[in-house]
């Protein structure tokens, strides 16, 4: 990739770089919402916290399916005017959220966070050979996905916090606040982005690597998001954790999270299947310790340090397999379409069954995860590619 458009001193490229990086921080902050939050509105707006788990299903499925389609559909536009367009989008589905006085309109406006995600993280990703000279690429992509890894950690005890003082709707409401100060930072700070013809990315998009590394992403991510999506009904009705527990409990797992973002992101450039097995059998072992042993503050530091890297690691290896904008695009709606349906599993168990159960279908999903690592990995880690971090 070339650095054509990123002149050679480029201090304001990387106010650019940090705005793109609190965008993505916004949109996934976003998408997670209601997991902080999900006892809550289930109750305020009448339904079961199986089926309020659809808020999570619903815009991990529209952001899978737009991430690829807008990616490809929209590639002769300009960048920019997409990214704030989709911004916009983002505001007005949180803002419609706040005031939802339903379930379907929640849905809704669930469904507008979703398009705005899917598009947005596509686009984003690969943002920093066009935004900063060539040697520093490397590092301006790290910068603009340290949003998307930083928001799955800290965005639900966010939430919940603001929660806990002023309500759910509070929290809705202050996203879209949020998500209008950056459609302002955006269009002040980033530089004209004319569209390609990106035809020529179909037969990288789709080689052996790559299909591996989206394989991974759905058993890693659907694990996570199936249990996950769940651990405050899990805590509340099982450890009989009180609210103020509870958030404890999700704030020291977000810091935990960024730890094992920055610390997966070290090592992983060179061995992305070897880190990665690493932080899967932590999320193993944290998922299958709650119902064991309870402790959920302890238990939620590991599980953390394991999901925390995930991202960072997957994308390192989305680049070494060399999959170009469009493998961005199919890695990120892998991702979105493994929230969706690892939420809807975990909902179908946890009103089907119990949610201690929920926890048990994480861990499964997980462990095979860490199975086909062991049995492919190193040798589908090897492509002629160099990871764009290894140059800057």
């Amino acid at each position: 990739m070339t650095t054509t458009d990123a002149p050679a001193a480029a201090p304001a490229r990387w106010l650019a770089v940090t705005s793109v990086a609190a965008g993505t921080f916004t949109l996934v902050t976003s998408e997670m919402l209601p997991v902080g939050l999900l006892t809550e509105i289930a109750a305020s707006l009448g339904v079961s916290d199986g089926t309020a788990g659809l808020m999570m299903t619903a815009p991990g499925l529209v952001a899978a399916a737009s991430a690829p389609v807008l990616a490809f559909t929209t590639r002769r536009l300009d960048r920019r005017i997409m990214l704030l367009a989709l911004m916009a989008l983002l505001a007005a589905g949180n803002l419609m959220g706040a005031l939802a006085p339903n379930y379907p309109v929640m849905l809704a406006a669930r469904v507008l966070t979703g398009v705005s995600i899917g598009g947005f993280w596509a686009i984003a990703a690969g943002l920093g050979p066009r935004l900063v000279p060539e040697p520093a690429v490397g590092r301006a992509t790290s910068v603009i996905l340290s949003g998307v890894a930083v928001a799955s950690v800290l965005g639900v005890p966010a939430a919940t916090f603001v929660s806990s003082f002023a309500g759910w709707r509070t929290a809705f409401a202050a996203m879209g606040a949020g998500a209008l100060v950056l459609l302002a930072l955006l269009a002040a700070t980033l530089p004209p982005l004319p569209g390609t013809d990106s035809r020529g990315a179909l037969s990288g998009a789709f080689s052996g690597p790559l299909r591996l590394v989206l394989v991974l992403t759905v058993l890693i991510v659907a694990g996570h998001f199936a249990a996950y999506t769940y651990v405050r009904p899990f805590m509340e009705q099982v450890t009989h954790a009180g609210p103020v527990l509870v958030g404890v409990a999700l704030l020291l797992y977000g810091a935990a999270g960024v730890a094992g973002n920055f610390a997966a992101g070290a090592r992983a450039a060179r061995n992305p299947a070897a880190v990665l097995i690493t932080l899967v059998a932590l999320m193993v072992a944290g998922m299958a310790a709650l119902p064991l042993i309870g402790l959920p503050l302890a238990v939620l530091v590991v599980w953390g340090l394991g999901y925390g890297g995930v991202g960072v690691t997957l994308q390192l290896w989305i680049m070494r397999a060399g999959g170009g904008e469009l493998g961005t695009a199919l890695f990120v709606g892998a991702f979105n379409v493994s929230i969706a349906l690892g939420a809807l599993a975990g909902g179908r168990v946890a009103d089907g069954v119990s949610v201690t159960a929920v926890m048990w279908l994480g861990a499964a999903l997980t462990a095979l995860a860490a199975v086909l690592i062991a049995v492919r990995g190193s040798r589908a880690q090897q492509p002629a590619v160099t990871p764009a971090g290894e140059h800057a």
